[in-house]
């Protein structure tokens, strides 16, 4: 299956989650780590007004994971908003514990590429890792530092990475999917971005695919706005397959877990708003159908969530 039927596959709501209360999630993302070494202008980790120093404990992973996987959760994305391989180590160590210890069948991941170095990536696809997706949102170095914040010598980095993952891969036979995505902008931008991207990224991935500019649950929307780019409304999935933002696929058909163990009904909390649950304390399936998820998902089908976390999103 190609990425884009994976991504397609969670953000359609099928007529069996089309109610409050629900069966297990087929997809689960898990923040390995809350840190990030970008500053990105449109990512919801900029309302952070502390950046958390702990990344997941790993005996919760674990924990939660197996009930995940006791509940009948298919794929695990091994990040959420962070960059996971902020932690190479506890990366490895998940994807080892997932694939070998509880079988779980698609394990997936999603990176800026700059932290991703040779031998982490080597380990990474060793283990098992199914899929590994890179986030390449900048045509050039000026543009990368504006962005995404930080010096231009990541940009670079960040592109050898790619290449270098592509040639491990090939050399040593793994059978990790490499794919890329790109956020699509507006006028000379998209020139500029398929100039780089033809040149410097897909050669080394198996398929790439376009993003809008989330509004990262309308948190960001006030640097996107100051960057000059419009964001569109709330996560309505990739170009070519938008879905409509009510009822929000975020809180039917995939759940995500920060480092602290919140389970969140959006894909862009950083700040533990949308939290319907504390995993430290409570099983997964209880939390995902906790009575707030439930009084949430039921705004969400009336397509009113006036009153509830989600109403000032942009969406609405």
């Amino acid at each position: 299956m190609s990425i884009t039927a994976r991504i397609d596959d969670i953000t359609r709501i099928p007529a069996a989650y089309q109610q409050a209360k629900l069966p297990a999630p087929r997809s689960v993302k898990i923040e390995i780590s809350p840190r990030c070494n970008y500053r990105c202008g449109f990512c919801a980790l900029r309302t952070r007004e502390v950046q958390p120093k702990w990344d997941m404990d790993f005996d919760l992973f674990k924990r939660i994971t197996r009930e995940m996987r006791d509940a009948g959760v298919e794929e695990i994305g091994v990040f959420y908003l962070g960059e996971s391989f902020m932690n190479p180590r506890l990366l490895l160590d998940c994807i080892r514990y997932l694939k070998q210890e509880i079988a779980m069948p698609y394990v997936f991941l999603t990176s800026n590429a700059s932290m991703a170095f040779p031998e982490a990536v080597d380990a990474c696809m060793r283990a098992g890792l199914d899929s590994l997706k890179w986030s390449v949102n900048a045509a050039d170095e000026d543009q990368f530092e504006k962005i995404m914040g930080v010096a231009g010598k990541l940009f670079h980095r960040a592109l050898e990475n790619i290449k270098t993952t592509w040639e491990i891969r090939r050399e040593k036979g793994y059978k990790t999917g490499l794919y890329a995505s790109s956020i699509r902008y507006d006028g000379e931008q998209l020139g500029k971005m398929e100039a780089l991207l033809d040149a410097r990224v897909r050669p080394y991935v198996d398929q790439h695919y376009w993003l809008p500019l989330y509004s990262m649950g309308a948190f960001a929307t006030q640097r996107e706005e100051q960057l000059g780019y419009r964001p569109t409304a709330g996560n309505q999935g990739r170009l070519g397959a938008l879905r409509d933002p009510l009822p929000c696929w975020s809180a039917f058909t995939e759940g995500h877990v920060t480092a602290e163990g919140k389970l969140s009904a959006c894909c862009f909390d950083a700040t533990s708003h949308w939290a319907m649950g504390d995993l430290n304390h409570t099983p997964f399936m209880e939390a995902w159908n906790s009575s707030a998820f439930v009084n949430l998902r039921a705004a969400h089908l009336r397509k009113d969530v006036r009153g509830t976390v989600c109403e000032n999103c942009i969406a609405y």
